[in-house]
């Protein structure tokens, strides 16, 4: 990526702690260009009203730009229709949406739900309490040592008694890209539907719900360059069809009365009350600079950056670097540990020097537990990030090896 891109990004021109400013955590929450901050401004200052209720310009305006930021997400995931597409606040609620309304109406004592264990606790913990509430039963596909699943273990965790495959797209500790389109192949051929944690992999590649066969896929606008608080839950007609909404109140209603209502059709049954517009706004404007970069030269820019990133932090003495190792594919992150250094000492030390990285267990307690340790650093990429950028969190991790060492 040129510098032209890292200037759209008006936070990063500051220093931190005396230092030029390196993000490195965009896996929790990326950065946001001029334009899309620009957006949300000019929609308040211009457009500002609620949406599908007034007659007024104010809330014409403002219904067309709602309206035609869910156009713009069916469009940049390929889903069939507009109607698929409901706004929520991220992939948490998109998740607990699936897990509350259709889980709970299609299971039964018996029925297995299939994850994996380097799920997101936003992938993991509804499902155990959809579980609990219909006496289904959890089971995990196992990992390979270097973080992967294989398709053969795939194949042998579905059965015929599985209704739900939950599984992250790419994971946000081992950053590996697991086989989502040929999961929900067999996920089909058992009859059980494919929901597909999409937070880590919608800002950094190319996604198709359609040629990846799932039947939901949920994702947080905050990740990608828009605005915190919104994000969206792609899902089959069919399927959102029968479900219920498990929020209610205005604007997702038919008709109320006294003692019983009816809902609207998909997809406001589940958008109920006032919704994030200025959320939307920022959403739309989000995919259209993406769009322009080319979601392709990202998704290569990024996997460029975490195969460099594990060439160069291979070589400092102690580091333990979890997933796939040196020329295998991951993208957008490296997460690791310095021997003896705790993570969180870790992050403090090189926030010193000016670089943003995370530390702790990520949302992924189990999998943590697997790797047999209590936390881990982790530096994430995006595309105002280069190689220069890693070349300093190397530098100022000898640092901090050395510093704990009592060497400096």
């Amino acid at each position: 990526m040129n510098a032209d891109i890292r200037r759209e990004f008006p936070i990063l021109n500051q220093t931190v702690n005396g230092h030029p400013l390196v993000y490195l955590d965009s896996a929790a929450s990326s950065q946001k260009p001029i334009r899309v901050i620009e957006a949300v401004k000019r929609y308040y200052e211009t457009d500002n009203a609620n949406v599908h209720r007034g007659v007024h310009t104010l809330g014409s305006r403002a219904t067309d730009a709602y309206e035609g930021a869910r156009e713009k997400v069916r469009a940049f995931l390929n889903a069939r229709e507009a109607e698929e597409i409901i706004f929520l606040r991220g992939t948490t609620t998109g998740l607990n949406l699936v897990a509350s309304s259709y889980a709970r109406a299609n299971l039964q004592k018996g029925d297995e739900i299939v994850l994996t264990p380097m799920e997101h606790h936003s992938n993991l913990v509804p499902w155990q309490m959809a579980a609990k509430a219909t006496g289904a039963t959890l089971k995990f596909i196992p990992l390979q040592d270097d973080g992967t699943i294989s398709l053969t273990d795939v194949e042998a965790t579905i059965t015929p008694r599985t209704k739900i495959v939950a599984m992250t797209y790419v994971s946000n500790v081992l950053g590996v890209v697991n086989p989502v389109r040929e999961t929900a192949e067999i996920a089909h051929r058992n009859g059980a539907v494919m929901v597909v944690d999409g937070a880590q992999s919608t800002p950094h590649m190319k996604v198709d719900v359609q040629a990846l066969g799932c039947d939901f896929y949920a994702f947080s606008g905050h990740k990608m360059c828009g605005p915190t608080g919104i994000g969206a839950l792609y899902g089959r007609r069919e399927l959102l069809e029968r479900m219920e909404p498990v929020e209610f109140g205005g604007e997702m209603i038919d008709f109320v009365g006294l003692y019983e209502s009816t809902f609207k059709d998909i997809p406001y049954r589940f958008e109920g009350g006032t919704p994030i517009i200025a959320g939307a706004v920022g959403l739309a404007a989000a995919i259209d600079f993406l769009t322009e970069i080319g979601m392709d030269v990202i998704d290569a820019h990024d996997r460029k950056l975490a195969a460099y990133a594990v060439d160069v932090l291979s070589g400092i003495e102690g580091i333990t670097i979890y997933g796939p190792g040196k020329g295998q594919p991951r993208t957008g992150l490296v997460t690791f540990n310095l021997a003896d250094v705790h993570a969180h000492d870790v992050a403090t030390v090189v926030d010193q020097e000016g670089i943003a990285i995370r530390a702790g267990h990520h949302c992924c307690q189990p999998l943590m537990k697997l790797l047999n340790v209590n936390a881990t650093a982790r530096a994430s990429f995006y595309l105002y990030n280069d190689e220069q950028d890693i070349d300093r969190l190397a530098a100022a991790l000898r640092h901090t090896t050395n510093f704990f060492a009592g060497l400096v």
